[in-house]
């Protein structure tokens, strides 16, 4: 039952990626807010499963199978998921410097990027300082929800927005990318299944929103910015690590 559960959430997070369409410059059709309201969904469904598991004995018991089947009894840790979460809109950065160009120019997509990663950092450290979770470790009480699982799937939506016109491989190798990354917080005994569903839709729908609202920063911030100079590259500091923007405009 549980691996059949943990089954669906990486299904249900990579059929995300055949969702609707979000631009930058859509119309105010009542087909276009209808579609957002069905890109809603997912993003819902998995933070609200990961809220419910705060209180929930059978969600907590999941939680626990759920650690027992993904690590079993084997003390190793494989500390992939400090760089995989990150690998995604990387990715993106990378293509273009490659020729292959996305949705948006450097400005357009650095601004939705740092626009996202306020929008999920500031949720998850809320979210972190509020609830005080245990993690399943017992390291810290900074368990709910999965930081790094949030800025994972960040980053998927991130680059399934920016190439599905591209090619939605780009996206499913995304969205495959940040589902590892979660996986790999639990099998590293620091989060449960219930921090990386939140994590998850966190970071699916701060990316959402900084989509939306980019045409309104752009036009109230940046508007007589014509060119923006910048980079976004992950950080270690000894202790945790982090993502780093620079932009000079």
């Amino acid at each position: 039952m549980n691996k059949i559960i943990i089954v669906l959430f990486l299904f249900s997070s990579v059929l995300k990626v055949n969702g609707q369409n979000d631009s930058i410059n859509s119309t105010n059709t009542n087909e276009n807010i209808q579609s957002k309201y069905k890109s809603l969904i997912i993003p819902t469904v998995l933070i609200g499963y990961g809220v419910v598991g705060l209180t929930s004995p059978t969600l907590k018991n999941i939680n626990i199978s759920a650690k027992t089947d993904l690590r079993g009894y084997d003390d190793k840790k494989l500390n992939i998921d400090d760089f995989s979460q990150y690998s995604p809109f990387l990715s993106v950065y990378a293509l273009n410097a490659l020729g292959i160009q996305g949705k948006n120019n450097f400005k357009d997509r650095t601004i939705v990027l740092g626009t996202a990663y306020i929008i999920m950092g500031s949720s998850v450290s809320i979210l972190k300082k509020t609830t005080k979770v245990t993690r399943p470790d017992g390291s810290s009480s900074t368990s709910f929800p999965s930081g790094h699982t949030a800025t994972a799937f960040m980053a998927a939506e991130f680059l399934y927005q920016e190439y599905k016109d591209v090619s939605v491989w780009y996206g499913i190798t995304g969205y495959v990318i940040a589902t590892g990354t979660g996986l790999f917080r639990i099998y590293n005994d620091k989060h449960w299944l219930t921090d990386v569903a939140a994590g998850a839709g966190i970071g699916i729908l701060s990316t959402k929103i900084a989509y939306w609202i980019h045409p309104l920063i752009n036009k109230t911030i940046f508007k007589d910015k014509d060119k923006i100079n910048g980079i976004a590259m992950p950080f270690y500091n000894g202790r945790e690590y982090g993502l780093g923007l620079s932009m000079t405009f």
